[in-house]
């Protein structure tokens, strides 16, 4: 339990970094919070966690990290990004500062969750690291690779073309390639921890964090698709390749969630 509040406090401190940019919180802050979580539980159990432990937790440090850095860079250096996104979202100079904290506090709160099936692997140093766990890793390592190519793949083709959406690449596949790749990672990392979760508390901890995760993907896929649909929308193309083109998930026929209402985030 002291470990628990140690990294919510963890990811309290650096999602606060919202203050100065509501969408902080949920973006620049998630990233680098996830990246210190996994570095604070590699520096405290380095010296009895297990070798895929240390694997799982250098992918989540590299992930967050590269995440974290990849916001800041698009925030400071794409000119088109900026210019959509203030139409898109609100600044938060008029939210008030109890809405802020409560965001803040419930994104850290998730920020935990989600890392903690890593935490408790770690805290069971003589736990084996049993198939579930090995597969759980390289369903986690599969997702960061993906979500790697799918945001190099659509900077790229955005410089080339920045008016036309992207339908290349990962993105033939499944429109949201980005966040189906963080789903991997938060799936593999959840199923890693199966066979260790012990108690209702680790149980409840670890399903709120990656049911958590997901609500909050879809979430992004539904915005992804409102947005792209009024760019996008009189385009003979775009409307061939949405109906064509499942929104998340590779072969599974979602081609739409913009009418999931409840899908607000």
């Amino acid at each position: 339990m002291l470990m628990f509040l140690i990294i919510f406090c963890m990811a309290m401190l650096i999602s606060s970094i919202g203050f100065k940019k509501y969408i902080w919180f949920i973006s620049i802050g998630y990233g680098f919070s996830v990246a210190a979580i996994a570095l604070t539980v590699l520096f405290v159990y380095l010296g009895t966690a297990s070798a895929m432990t240390i694997a799982a937790a250098i992918i989540l440090a590299v992930y967050g990290a590269r995440l974290g850095c990849y916001l800041i860079y698009r925030e400071s250096k794409s000119k088109t990004y900026n210019t959509k996104m203030k139409k898109e979202i609100k600044s938060g100079k008029d939210m008030k500062f109890g809405v802020k904290c409560c965001i803040w506090v419930s994104a850290a709160i998730l920020y935990a969750c989600q890392t903690c099936p890593l935490l408790f692997r770690a805290q069971k140093p003589y736990a084996p690291d049993d198939a579930v766990f090995i597969v759980g890793t390289s369903v986690s390592l599969l997702g960061f690779i993906i979500e790697y190519v799918a945001d190099y793949q659509k900077s790229r083709a955005k410089r080339k073309n920045p008016g036309k959406f992207v339908d290349t690449g990962l993105y033939r596949i499944v429109r949201c390639p980005n966040y189906f790749g963080e789903v991997l990672i938060w799936t593999g990392i959840f199923i890693g921890g199966i066979m260790i979760y012990s108690g209702a508390l680790e149980w409840i901890a670890a399903i709120l964090g990656y049911l958590g995760i997901i609500y909050v993907m879809f979430s992004g896929a539904r915005r992804l698709e409102e947005r792209q649909n009024r760019t996008y929308g009189s385009d003979p193309e775009y409307q061939a390749y949405y109906k064509k083109t499942p929104i998340l998930i590779p072969l599974i026929p979602l081609y739409s969630v913009v009418n999931w209402k409840w899908l607000v985030a």
